[in-house]
């Protein structure tokens, strides 16, 4: 190996070092005096439920597991925004499981907690997975209720998508394991089975003490609304548990009796590993966002048998479209070419940059994986799309917008891979967040920014350095480095992956090596999903 590989190398395990130790810190929740305390209250935390609940040796991915991160440091952080989220299985079935932290705020409910269980809602409805609910919420975390209650995407949604869960026949199952106030209430009663743990579980529209204040009547919280009540009296709960873990074990003898659904039928075969060392990654991927490298070198360490079939290879090359599969499952990858590349026309063309060419390119490949019912994977390291007069010219926008068009209307389950730059309408057209990826999710080495950290630094302190002149203030050379500096470091600190992770702009931040879990765990829970409707572009300009 040489120089640069070792240096990209110790780069790369260095920032999957940080990952470990920051993952590691949010695996605490609300700190280690929070966790005794649970204990010693015969609880067990959010992730030893999950744990316990979840198959052994069985593979396993966490959802959302840096939401919140750096957020809310007036009231104390949120970790993990309050809840934690795994797709796994519970006697062999494919499972999303849902839990409060109870250490984090005894479980309350912050702004990025209600979008961390929308998402959790949305992947179970896309993929009709069954959904476990572990409930111990304190409520809507009052200081921010204007943030949480009200609008369309806030805490109401989420009952919302119970009922339609419920009606499209999607599994939901909840056990309330502690308290479970208010509005929160209706979760677990619009689940189609509820369980409750005696002593600590209870379900109340209000408490002891708001029952006093409002009509004067005196009453302990579990007769108001503990197991025995809703068990025996009110009939609200299925079940009564006697602790967590009986509460856990009849969750799973009920999902061992789930029988099996259609299915979209993607095509499987048996796994093969890579015949290039994954482990090769970590060198291959340069320590700067701006170098250039072979992507198909990266490819090649994540596809069984490091095999792939190259559509229009010497076409439109700064996109790389080829079939390959994933443990097993037969893909259509989409990624980004990262080194400069001659056409046969002789021109270079710069890596990282989508050409009309490549767009083009793109879009028929898009078109082609729909008809043969393939699901999509994008490799995305992109700068965005080519500018200039030349490119303007000759239909950048319009060949952009077909390749976003084929995106959009893709029916195929669609999944992507921040590995590099994710900028401007680039991480559009390589199918961002908002293109409805079933699962999205970076690696440490990511960047997402409308562009690149230097580049938007130089335009911002040219705007405010001209402001600053306007308003009679000397500008010399130090102070415009000066500003540059201060913009540029504000604005890396918003391109990293965590920050995007911190908003659930991504799904997780990985090692590079889970890449391949995650993608087949996404196709095998995409597969529990047959395709509604046809793939159809409407209209587009040729």
């Amino acid at each position: 190996m040489d120089l640069n590989f070792n240096k990209n190398e110790d780069h790369n395990k260095l920032l999957l070092a940080d990952l470990r130790k920051k993952f590691s810190k949010v695996k605490l929740g609300g700190g280690e005096k929070r966790i005794e305390k649970l204990h010693k209250e015969g609880k067990m935390t959010a992730r030893e439920r999950i744990d316990y609940l979840l198959d052994k040796n069985a593979e396993v991915i966490e959802i959302g597991s840096f939401a919140g991160e750096g957020m809310y440091a007036e009231h104390g952080g949120c970790p993990s925004g309050g809840v934690v989220v795994k797709i796994g299985y519970i006697q062999g079935k494919q499972c999303i499981v849902v839990a409060n932290d109870a250490t984090v705020k005894a479980g309350a409910w912050f702004p990025i907690s209600g979008k961390k269980n929308l998402r959790a809602q949305e992947i179970a409805m896309e993929n009709r997975l069954p959904i476990i609910y572990l409930v111990d919420s304190a409520g809507v975390y009052l200081p921010m209720q204007d943030e949480i209650f009200p609008d369309k995407e806030h805490f109401g949604r989420i009952f919302r998508n119970n009922a339609q869960m419920s009606s499209m026949g999607i599994t939901q199952i909840a056990a309330v394991m502690g308290s479970c106030v208010a509005g929160g209430a209706y979760l677990p009663i619009m689940s189609d089975e509820a369980l409750i743990v005696d002593k600590t579980g209870s379900i109340f529209l209000a408490g002891s003490y708001l029952v006093k204040a409002a009509i004067g009547e005196t009453i302990d919280n579990e007769t108001l609304g503990g197991a025995t009540t809703h068990c025996e009296i009110s009939g609200v709960t299925d079940y009564k548990a006697e602790n967590d873990a009986a509460a856990l074990d009849k969750i799973k003898n009920i999902v061992s009796k789930i029988g099996s659904f259609d299915q979209a039928g993607f095509n499987k075969i048996q796994s093969v590993s890579p015949k290039l060392n994954p482990e090769d990654i970590y060198g291959i991927l340069p320590k700067a966002r701006n170098e250039q490298y072979d992507m198909m070198e990266i490819i090649n360490r994540l596809v069984d048998n490091s095999e792939f079939e190259a559509y229009k290879e010497n076409y439109g090359q700064t996109l790389i479209t080829g079939y390959a599969r994933i443990e097993g499952w037969a893909v259509g990858i989409v990624a980004n070419q990262r080194k400069v590349v001659k056409t046969a026309k002789g021109e270079m063309q710069f890596g990282g940059v989508i050409y009309s060419d490549s767009a083009d390119k793109a879009t028929r490949f898009i078109a082609n994986c729909n008809q043969k019912k393939i699901p999509l994977v994008f490799l995305q390291d992109v700068t965005g799309f080519m500018v200039g007069s030349k490119s303007e010219h000759g239909g950048i926008i319009k060949d952009g917008a077909k390749m976003v068009n084929a995106v959009s209307n893709s029916v195929v389950p669609k999944f992507t891979v921040i590995i590099g730059n994710s900028y401007g309408a680039g991480n559009y057209a390589m199918c961002g967040k908002a293109f409805d990826p079933r699962l999205i999710f970076a690696w440490p080495s990511a960047e997402l920014a409308v562009m690149g950290g230097t580049q938007a630094a130089k335009v911002i302190t040219q705007i405010e350095a001209s402001a600053l002149k306007n308003k009679g203030e000397e500008i010399d050379e130090a102070k415009e480095k000066e500003l540059f500096s201060k913009i540029k470091g504000r604005y890396d600190e918003q391109t990293s992956p965590y920050y995007a992770a911190a908003r659930l702009w991504t799904d997780a931040i990985i090692d590079p090596l889970e890449t391949r879990t995650w993608l087949s765990m996404g196709i095998e829970a995409a597969n529990q999903a047959p395709i509604q409707k046809p793939f159809n572009l409407g209209v587009i300009q040729v």
